[in-house]
């Protein structure tokens, strides 16, 4: 297992056969999991904070779906790989979920640059987020991706506040159309804290 090098390779996956004997459980543990790493910020964002155990999860659900094998397990290690956090960051996957087509329209075609006006706050520290560099993900015209790949770069200082239950962290979004902040709860702190380790 290559938890601690933060990398999954092959070996760290559980043979398709296997995985598809297993999955209902495995689903199910994965979900209670992530549901202390999901943030919710305004009416449409939600940041669902992103691990070796999400990406191993994302990984084996991608190849039973698809079942491109060896092939598409190489596209799959290059996409997810880089989601995990590497030690001193956090890393989250920001959607925008809007059921009404309409308005997720709408909404989307205003908020281009949306990505570069993310933030965590820990006590007086603003960490400014960073979008994911694999894609530009805010078209020409100004139109934002639903989905955003986004790092927080901490320093040792940092992450000791963080790990300081009485630090108060706030996540948010700083765009002229889309300002909104929450306070991260002492449960998600406790999950996210783990990122650091």
């Amino acid at each position: 297992m290559n938890k601690q090098i933060r990398e999954i390779t092959k070996d760290d996956l559980i043979p398709l056969e296997e995985y598809s004997k297993k999955r209902k459980a495995l689903r199910k543990e994965i979900v209670h999991y992530k549901k202390n790493r999901r943030i919710p910020i305004g009416p449409y964002a939600n940041f669902y904070f992103e691990s070796y155990e999400t990406m191993k999860a994302q990984i084996q659900e991608m190849l039973y779906i698809e079942k491109g094998g060896d092939e598409q397990l190489k596209d799959e290690l290059a996409a997810y790989n880089p989601l995990i956090p590497k030690g001193k960051e956090l890393v989250a996957t920001l959607m925008f979920e809007i059921d009404n087509p309409i308005i997720r329209a709408d909404f989307l075609g205003k908020i281009g640059g949306i990505e570069e006006t993310v933030y965590m706050k820990i006590g007086n520290e603003k960490i400014k987020g960073i979008p994911e560099t694999d894609v530009d993900r805010t078209s020409e015209e100004g139109k934002a991706s639903s989905v955003q790949f986004i790092h927080f770069h901490f320093s040792n200082e940092q992450i000791k506040l963080f790990n300081n239950s009485n630090t108060k962290i706030n996540i948010g979004i700083d765009h002229n159309l889309y300002s909104h902040s929450t306070t991260i709860t002492e449960v998600s702190r406790k999950s996210l804290m783990e990122d650091f380790i």
